[in-house]
């Protein structure tokens, strides 16, 4: 596994795909920089300490993020076929069940780094501004929510990634959904029972950025990990060269 761990990661280095992902992360965080200089009566949300870090995560959240760590993981796992390189694969041979679960790892561990860059991004930003007006708890409790953010969001999606691995194409189709699928938050948001099973929203009752009963949180564990469960009965279900 750990052979094909770094396989992967070594992939990775001659792939546009973490460039495309790290300035799509890059990007939103400038847009909500942009979106808090407006004035309101006055006076401009980035003035205020924390607003920043707040506002990134359900924006980066409902708008970018799971559509390009789907495009991420989706790639990974198709990149082979697309390419015409799993053959070759079979040839020496490669545990298929392996290749895919190391993708998956790799894509998990993408998913919370990815996360950890926006929070980078912003607190550096509020550090410049507002160095003065932020406290060691308050950092902390925000690099906590980004990190369950990254993890949260990965099980959220990984039903998408799963099921494109069955199909062995269409990673840009799983950009597509996962982007509608991100933006229903937004709507499922507007209900605390719907924010807590919806598995995009239900990440902040986890992550702490929604004030969450114990009956919501906990509806948010069971509604996330039954997506991770979900994504291994799929993955479970592939027709591996080993089975032949």
């Amino acid at each position: 596994m750990q052979k094909l761990l770094w396989a992967e990661c070594q992939k990775l280095r001659r792939s546009n795909i973490v460039w495309i992902t790290v300035f799509a992360t890059v990007m939103i965080a400038i847009i909500v920089f942009i979106g808090g200089q407006t004035e309101y009566y006055g006076s401009r949300d980035m003035a205020n300490a924390g607003w920043y870090m707040s506002v990134a995560q359900p924006w980066a959240t409902f708008f970018v993020l799971p559509a390009v760590i789907t495009l991420f993981g989706s790639y990974m796992i198709c990149r082979e076929e697309q390419e015409d390189t799993i053959k070759s694969l079979r040839l020496i041979p490669v545990n298929e069940a392996k290749l895919t679960t190391a993708k998956m790892i790799v894509t998990f561990a993408f998913s919370i780094l990815l996360y950890l860059l926006l929070f980078a991004i912003t607190f550096s930003v509020e550090a410049i501004l507002h160095f003065s007006d932020l406290s060691i708890k308050m950092v902390l409790n925000f690099l906590k929510a980004y990190f369950l953010d990254g993890l949260g969001i990965f099980l959220a999606i990984s039903p998408i990634i799963a099921f494109v691995s069955r199909m062995k194409k269409g990673y840009w189709l799983a950009l597509l959904f996962a982007e509608i699928y991100s933006f229903a938050g937004l709507f499922t948001s507007m209900s605390n029972f719907l924010k807590a099973l919806y598995p995009i929203t239900a990440v902040f009752a986890i992550s702490g950025y929604y004030g969450a009963w114990t009956w919501q949180i906990i509806l948010s564990c069971i509604s996330l990990l039954l997506c991770g469960g979900l994504a291994t009965l799929i993955l479970k279900g592939l027709k591996h060269s080993e089975r032949s």
